[in-house]
């Protein structure tokens, strides 16, 4: 999924500024991650809560395969009700930057290490 397409399906969101990463695309509102892009496919952040209604939309979980395991984050697909109704993808793109917002204010401050830490 490109860009320009990314932007219509969140139109009425507001700007989302997307980054590649690992063969997909980070989406970012607020300096927040709240939505991947991987093989055509929009995944919104999610919180228990917050994924229950998903599924219960037909959404279903990122997963990869590694080292033989399946691993899931705490993303999940878009339901494909929202690809063609702005407001709703609007609607739960805010839920997913909530999710992040609060999960933003939950985890520990990353430390840079300090310059005699890092010559060892």
């Amino acid at each position: 999924m490109d860009e320009a397409a990314i932007s219509d399906i969140f139109a009425a969101f507001g700007p989302v500024r997307c980054r590649r990463m690992f063969g997909g695309l980070g989406l970012y509102a607020d300096g927040l991650m709240f939505a991947i892009a991987v093989d055509d496919t929009l995944y919104l952040k999610a919180d228990a809560g917050f994924a229950a209604r998903l599924e219960g939309e037909g959404a279903h979980i990122f997963a990869y395969e590694r080292q033989g395991r399946r691993v899931t984050l705490g993303f999940w697909s878009l339901p494909e009700a929202a690809l063609d109704d702005v407001d709703l993808a609007a609607d739960l793109a805010r839920r997913a930057l909530l999710v992040a917002r609060q999960a933003a204010a939950v985890a520990p401050a990353r430390r840079k290490p300090s310059l005699s830490r890092a010559r060892g």
